[in-house]
């Protein structure tokens, strides 16, 4: 290995190991060593695996009640997924991370990039002092590949979970040229970070088997079969950062609300519930990210599977760009509830909102306007709920009543341990 003397600034990608399945380890630490799997909304198929759940061959999205009774028998620990744990430690992680930059890129839930400077040794020092710091102070085991561009630091991080040696931590600035040739020799171009399974082949097809040859390829002939989008991940390959950090993100711009029923629903009444609740939450999400909303779209929709498959959707303009969940609520059952019909058993009901713009960039218009509606509910009911809980107060349909038969099934959910004071973790002392 070599240190150079006037290195490129170096990108990191810190990935958290095995992300949702840590998150539960996290306040039960029976589970450590245990397979575990975490399951999707409604406890219907997996979506993450501990190691030892790879080891027993538990398949990616394999339905859970066609395996759950051979699962168990193996000692595999089911969890319900638990979105609120997850993405409050995700928060914690994204801050935590902000101390070592000043450039700082949230590619995913689990995963960050992150600028670094200094040579290939200051940089992996900081590296490792990363991971003890996010196993220390938040209790997850995190991954970190180092590299001149994204794409390479992305094929590092597969080394730094591969290969125990380099616990945790893969530095591809820190090997020679040839070394580093090696090492894209090894990776089939499938596995390119950008590269999908049609693309691959085509490569193939093309005497392109590894990530090295997709690196010595010709830009031109690439570029002019492919589009750019493919001659960049080439040129990252060469080290060249063609992807800049996207440091400044952008609010969404669309914010839905969508969940599959644990039953089927039937009555116009619930459904009416359902865009009660929904548009509330919605609108909620809007306030937070400071937006107002023109456009909202709402849907109801059978099983797809049923021969009798029906969806009823409608797209609907506001006077006014508006946060107001009353006026949203409003204006989905005036539009969708013509739609509605008592006899289907409706699986999915979802509210989106399009169109935004900052909440400070419109203001009333009418000072003489005397209309009780507007009255601003949503911010009535962010302070409450931001005091006193997110269940605590709700508008018409959508208030206090909890336990409804239509919501999500999470039949083993763990507690929301850093959210909620009622489910704190319980600490035995020895």
């Amino acid at each position: 290995m070599s240190e150079t003397k006037a290195p490129a600034p170096s990108i990191a990608i810190v990935d958290a190991n095995n992300f949702y399945v840590s998150c539960e380890r996290i306040f039960n630490p029976k589970l450590e060593g245990k397979p575990v799997v975490v399951l999707s909304n409604n406890d219907g198929c997996v979506i993450a695996r501990s190691q030892e759940a790879k080891a027993l061959k538990i398949d990616m999205a394999a339905p859970w009640h066609s395996i759950s009774a051979e699962a168990t028998a193996h000692g595999v620990i089911a969890r319900s997924s638990n979105y609120e744990l997850y993405g409050d430690l995700s928060a914690r992680t994204v801050e935590l991370l902000g101390r070592y930059t000043s450039s700082q890129e949230v590619y995913s839930i689990d995963e960050s990039f992150i600028r670094l400077t200094g040579t290939p040794g200051e940089v992996t020092a900081t590296a490792r002092e990363i991971r003890t710091a996010v196993k220390k102070l938040i209790g997850l085991p995190v991954s970190v590949g180092i590299a001149t561009s994204k794409t390479l630091a992305k094929l590092a991080n597969r080394g730094s979970k591969t290969a125990p040696a380099l616990a945790g931590v893969c530095n591809l600035a820190a090997y020679s040229p040839e070394q580093l040739t090696t090492i894209l020799t090894s990776i089939e171009v499938g596995q390119v970070w950008g590269i999908g399974a049609r693309t691959a082949q085509k490569l193939i097809g093309m005497g392109i088997y590894s990530a090295a040859d997709l690196r010595d390829a010709d830009a031109v002939r690439v570029r002019s079969r492919f589009g750019v989008v493919q001659e960049r991940v080439l040129q990252e390959l060469r080290g060249l950062d063609c992807l800049p950090l996207e440091e400044l993100r952008a609010d969404k711009e669309q914010i839905q609300f969508s969940r599959s029923f644990s039953i089927p629903i039937s009555t116009v009444h619930e459904l009416r519930e359902v865009l009660s609740v929904y548009t509330q939450r919605a609108a909620a999400r809007l306030r937070e990210q400071g937006s107002l909303a023109r456009l909202m779209r709402c849907y109801a929709s059978t099983s797809p599977f049923k021969e009798d498959h029906v969806t009823h959707a409608v797209s609907l303009a506001f006077p006014n760009p508006t946060d107001d969940p009353v006026e949203m609520y409003r204006a989905a059952i005036a539009a969708l509830g013509p739609q509605l019909q008592s006899h289907r058993k409706y699986v999915r009901v979802g509210v989106s909102l399009h169109d935004f713009s900052p909440s400070d960039s419109h203001a009333a218009l009418d000072i003489f306007d005397t209309d009780p509606a507007a009255f601003k509910a949503g911010a009535v009911l962010d302070a409450i709920t931001a005091k006193y809980g997110a269940d605590t107060l709700g508008l018409g349909l959508g208030g206090l009543r909890t336990n409804r038969a239509w919501t999500m099934r999470r039949d083993m959910v763990s507690p929301r341990a850093t959210t909620h004071w009622s489910e704190l973790a319980t600490v035995h002392a020895r």
